[in-house]
């Protein structure tokens, strides 16, 4: 408990002490109405300080309000006990929702741990000094001794040391890190001592943006937060009004018709209809369920930037995913080598020779292929083709290395290949040497995870890709994904989005990439996910929900997790309205007395707030 809630607690039990006392002391007159003055003054004097704040600045209509003018008008028809213990139990309540939302609170706040306090800068002569992250120019040398947080994204020029990431991808998996590697701030180093060349200011870097989603994840409303906003600002006046009205027509009707007003019995309905007509249930519950919801998400490694995605989230019935990085780990590897004029070794020497003054993927993948270590000393002439390949003289003799394109080009004629991946022809001399399968290999998980969207409802998968038709359709089958296309620019895969979106009857469609080239169909997906360790800069701030250990099977998760915050949020709804109103009617009618009044505000209060804190756990 903070400060304040103990101080809050010690007031209750020092009012409730006293009510008991009181009730059993034979009091009459004003001595009675002073005693009793003492126990409500304790427990709700900051109520009526609220109310009457609200009453001067012109926005009176609120829950302070109702409580003030309840409870005064209570003790002023001589209905002492019934008024203290109205401001008692609502205080109870109060306390109750204060606990519950430090709870939810802390659960988001265990992130702000991972912001560091300070960087250890390398000085030019050698030594270290201890400075605030913002001081960090991009480029500087940091040192992150064992048990430090990395406190800016870079990458190690010396070192190496297993990263605790927990705090970015909710999974304690340790992650070994070594010279070249790039890594991120907020991680942990456990072991080693890293010297790290920064690639970002401390404002760009993983850790800011995070603390930055999290902390503004609440300002993005969905539709039952509106709603509830805007029925509260209707719904409190025209209970008020209804409250006076039934204090003061229902006796002028009596006394035009000759009979008895009793107008002390009609405002004391009044005031328990007030009472029951608080609106504490639906306006603390439903903020507390999504924010519950978007911690529970945090802690298993999903940022929603807003409860309005969270809402669009349990709609989904659509997942469209990219390929490389998302579905595969985007690390391309030699799978399969056909040798025509060559043996195997020979063939790939051969080929990493011709590409080793490239820089794409494929090269290096044919470099590793070789073990790395090439003479690149026999290699002259060496001339790149864009979006075909390379020719270079090996060892005096001309070899081209690309694709078919290519081959034709150069007259080589290329034998048929069912082989998926990226087909690589070698051609030696003008004679065809061979072909060198490359792909880029699939994530463990990401079959599961398109199993899981399965179970959860979703009834569409499709991928959408730049790769060849015979790859994209080979990972798709191996995947159980619906359906395929391939070959596409960035402008394509948003054409496609489109037409699906069209195509949709019900549910929402999500998009899942992680490329700055998925940024415009991130943006136009009705929810765009995107990698958040291997994804792009611009990924992450087009799309609304981020996966910080690029695993695909958080999507389903994060489905389920959505789903079950809007079930909670209306299973509130539902319940506190349908209470409330079926307590005003018989309070009304003079059947409610304020005990049930109590009831229907704070004990419906309170089993909402119960019923929000289950956002807290993840769904099994």
């Amino acid at each position: 408990m903070t400060k304040k809630q103990k101080r809050m607690l010690c007031r209750i039990l020092a009012a409730a002490a006293l009510l008991v006392l009181l009730a059993l002391l034979p009091l009459s007159g004003f001595l009675r109405f002073a005693a009793y003055m003492l126990p409500y003054l304790i427990v709700g004097h900051d109520i009526l300080r609220k109310a009457l704040k609200g009453i001067k600045n012109r926005q009176p209509f609120d829950e302070n309000f109702l409580m003030a003018v309840a409870t005064v008008g209570a003790i002023l028809l001589g209905e002492y006990v019934e008024g203290v213990a109205v401001m008692l139990f609502y205080q109870i309540g109060e306390l109750f929702q204060s606990y519950a939302v430090g709870k939810s609170r802390r659960s988001i706040s265990a992130l702000m741990d991972i912001r560091p306090d300070c960087a250890n800068l390398e000085m030019e002569n050698g030594e270290t000094q201890a400075v605030d992250p913002d001081d960090v120019p991009i480029g500087s040398v940091i040192l992150v001794r064992p048990g430090e947080k990395i406190p800016l994204d870079g990458v190690i020029l010396s070192g190496s040391s297993t990263l605790n990431t927990s705090a970015l991808t909710g999974e304690s998996v340790p992650r070994e890190a070594k010279e070249g590697d790039e890594v991120l701030s907020g991680c942990i180093s456990t072991t080693g001592l890293l010297r790290i060349r920064t690639t970002r200011s401390f404002g760009e870097s993983t850790v800011s943006k995070i603390l930055d989603l999290v902390e503004n994840a609440s300002s993005l409303k969905s539709r039952p937060e509106a709603f509830i906003s805007r029925f509260a600002r209707v719904y409190t006046p025209a209970v008020c009004m209804s409250a006076l009205a039934l204090a003061v027509l229902p006796p002028l009707f009596l006394l035009l018709a000759g009979q008895p007003p009793r107008p002390g019995d009609w405002v004391f309905r009044a005031l328990t209809f007030l009472v029951i007509s608080c609106p504490c249930a639906l306006v603390v519950s439903i903020p507390l369920t999504f924010f519950a919801g978007i911690g529970c998400a945090s802690r298993e490694g999903v940022l929603v930037k807003g409860s309005c995605y969270l809402e669009s989230l349990s709609k989904v019935r659509t997942v469209v995913f990219d390929k490389t990085g998302t579905m595969t780990q985007g690390v391309f590897a030699v799978t399969d080598v056909f040798p025509a004029a060559l043996d195997r070794d020979a063939l790939l020497e051969a080929a990493a020779l011709c590409e080793c003054r490239s820089t794409h993927p494929i090269s290096r993948s044919l470099l590793a292929a070789c073990g790395g270590e090439i003479d690149v000393s026999r290699v002259t002439g060496v001339q790149e083709i864009s979006g075909k390949g390379v020719i270079a003289q090996v060892d005096g003799k001309a070899v081209a290395c690309g694709n078919s394109s290519l081959m034709a080009q150069l007259g080589v004629s290329v034998p048929e290949n069912a082989a998926g991946g990226t087909l690589v022809h070698v051609a030696i001399g003008g004679t065809y040497a061979g072909l060198i399968v490359i792909s880029d290999r699939l994530k463990e998980t990401a079959g599961e995870a398109v199993a899981a969207l399965r179970r959860t409802g979703v009834r569409k998968t499709v991928m959408l890709t730049g790769d060849t038709q015979e790859t994209a359709a080979q990972i798709a089958a191996a995947l159980g994904i619906d359906d395929v296309h391939a070959q596409l620019l960035p402008q394509d895969k948003v054409a496609h989005v489109e037409q699906l979106l069209a195509q949709s009857s019900e549910g929402l469609l999500a998009f899942v990439g992680d490329g700055i080239n998925d940024a415009p169909v991130l943006s136009r997906a009705d929810v765009g996910i995107a990698m958040g360790a291997l994804g792009s800069d611009a990924a992450i701030e087009a799309a609304d929900v981020v996966l910080m250990d690029d695993d695909p099977r958080r999507i389903a998760l994060s489905i389920r997790i959505a789903r079950r915050c809007l079930s909670i949020v209306y299973q509130n709804i539902v319940f506190a309205l349908g209470v409330k109103f079926a307590c005003l009617i018989l309070g009304a009618l003079g059947i409610a007395n304020m005990w049930i009044a109590i009831f229907a505000d704070v004990g419906v209060m309170v089993l909402a707030v119960l019923n929000a804190i289950r956002a807290l756990r993840a769904p099994k």
